[in-house]
């Protein structure tokens, strides 16, 4: 039996009069869909806004990065609850550093996990294999319990989670579905294109068609965004095809939701050559020590399996210094470095960006969206990047779109002290297409 109501980290969702899609366009900054539009490449968002649609200034969790922002989406709550810091961390259990990929770094369970439970059915199709274990916990496989506890529990009931990247590989005992190719009647991806996004829209839209869903979760890459700004010939190419496979779920009758993981911003100067700032070889500067620094660790949180996107430079550092080290001397130099917008340590970094105190630095840096942050110049391979740099992870990338395609009751301002106004989070996406939406549904029905 199916409930009417489920609640999970202490949020209540009302299950949906229909289907629910959330698409998460990873790297989109508003100027993407509002140049598409103003090109008449997305003609179905341009009539929903004209109408009974709804859009709001909204914020990412921070940092402005990937994997802590889809989680973010599919628990309801900031990475403080979740767990997730970033898509790489020093992990101090292990004294390594590592990919934040695997299921053993979440706190909470996700929506997907709660709704499952439930007796809703629920999809969740990534373009990044990276998020699959993730985002499949308590859905397709263990994930953390329901009750609160720190147990890992398996789901009653399987939904269907897997990734574009890996479709062919997808199996009914592993992922919920198989044959997903022919489901699709595309061809696999290739990781590094703006096809990896597509296809996962076009798999959303034929599971819609032929088997139904009560939620849906769509995550898309940002390969395209990484290397066009917006408004360019390949930008608006595949805010068309969103616009398409958007329009695609809404004749099918669900609420969908476009909303975004983090922004996206240039990170050159006039001549295309990439700002950098080497945060170790500046605090080892600022300490005196040379290269082989005993207990100097420099984090950059958005290193991935993908660096031909950005060469692992982005806005967000996290630095672990050696014992003794003067953490107020480094904070107050490295906040004068030029291109540098915040620097903190990590207790008020923690209370001020909602983050796990025990899985970031000793301090924090925040780069302006100009700039970008490295470790040190050697480390950083660029051979792959044919682009001018344009990355993401810190306030310059904090602003995303949030647009619905119902009228709903616009929320209060955000009380958040960093950022342009925003009226909602990326991660209370599933809560306004279920429980506000249901609100909204009932008042007019009255």
């Amino acid at each position: 039996m199916t409930a009417e109501t489920f609640t999970v980290n202490g949020r209540t969702y009302t299950r949906p009069s229909g289907p629910v899609v959330v698409i998460c366009i990873d790297g989109s900054e508003p100027d993407y869909h509002l140049e598409a539009m103003a090109a008449g490449r997305m003609p179905w968002l341009s009539k929903v806004l004209e109408g009974e649609g709804t859009s709001w200034p909204a914020h990412c969790a921070m940092p402005a990065l990937t994997n802590p922002n889809n989680v973010s989406i599919a628990t309801g709550r900031p990475p403080s609850v979740h767990g997730i810091s970033g898509n790489y961390i020093f992990d101090t259990g292990l004294g390594e550093e590592v990919l934040m990929n695997d299921k053993r770094f979440l706190r909470a369970p996700t929506v997907f996990a709660a709704a499952n439970e439930a007796g809703l059915d629920v999809v969740v199709v990534t373009a990044k294999d990276k998020l699959r274990r993730l985002l499949g916990a308590g859905l397709v496989e263990e994930g953390p319990a329901l009750d609160g506890s720190d147990r890992f529990v398996a789901p009653s009931r399987r939904g269907i989670c897997f990734s574009a990247e890996k479709a062919d590989t997808a199996t009914v005992e592993d992922n919920g579905i198989g044959d997903v190719l022919e489901l699709v009647g595309r061809p696999l991806p290739s990781v590094y294109s703006a096809d990896l996004s597509v296809f996962a829209l076009a798999a959303g839209v034929r599971i819609l068609e032929t088997r139904g869903a009560d939620l849906m979760f769509l995550s898309l890459t940002d390969y395209i965004q990484h290397k066009n700004a917006p408004g360019t010939p390949a930008a608006n190419e595949l805010y068309e095809q969103i616009d398409h496979h958007a329009g695609k779920l809404a004749e099918l009758g669900a609420t969908v939701v476009l909303t975004a993981d983090h922004g996206m911003s240039a990170k050159t100067d006039e001549e295309g050559v990439a700002r950098v700032i080497y945060v170790e070889e500046e605090v080892r500067r600022i300490l005196g020590l040379g290269a082989d620094a005993e207990g100097l660790r420099v984090i950059l949180p958005i290193t991935d399996p993908y660096t031909v996107h950005h060469g692992a430079l982005g806005s967000f550092a996290s630095v672990y210094l050696p014992e003794r080290a003067d953490r107020a001397t480094v904070i107050a130099e490295l906040a004068d470095l030029d291109g540098v917008q915040e620097v903190h340590g990590r207790e008020e970094a923690a209370e001020r960006f909602a983050l796990p105190a025990d899985r970031i630095g000793d301090i924090v840096v925040l780069a302006e969206a100009g700039t970008a942050l490295g470790r040190f110049a050697a480390w950083h391979d660029l051979s792959g990047l044919d682009a001018p740099l344009r990355s993401h992870g810190a306030l310059g990338e904090l602003q995303i779109p949030f647009l619905v395609n119902r009228r709903l009751p616009e929320p209060e301002p955000l009380d958040s002290p960093f950022g342009d106004l925003a009226r909602i989070h990326n991660y209370d996406a599933f809560w306004v297409a279920t429980t506000l939406a249901a609100r909204e549904e009932s008042q007019h029905a009255v």
